[in-house]
């Protein structure tokens, strides 16, 4: 039943195509995303963005 739900989500989808300035958006949000995973690849986590263990370590 899931594939006929995106099947019939597909066919909506051809018959009006999201417009110019939409793709551009969702492009331009996953552009930003992949910047801020490659800037922390290269530069690293910072130590104040780190969660300290709450446990007490024996």
């Amino acid at each position: 039943m899931n594939q006929l739900h995106w099947l019939l989500r597909a066919k909506r989808w051809v018959q009006n195509p999201p417009s110019a300035g939409r793709v551009m958006l969702v492009f331009g949000v996953i552009a930003a995303c992949l910047l801020i995973v490659g800037i922390e690849r290269l530069v690293g986590w910072p130590d104040w963005m780190t969660v300290d263990s709450l446990r007490q370590k024996p």
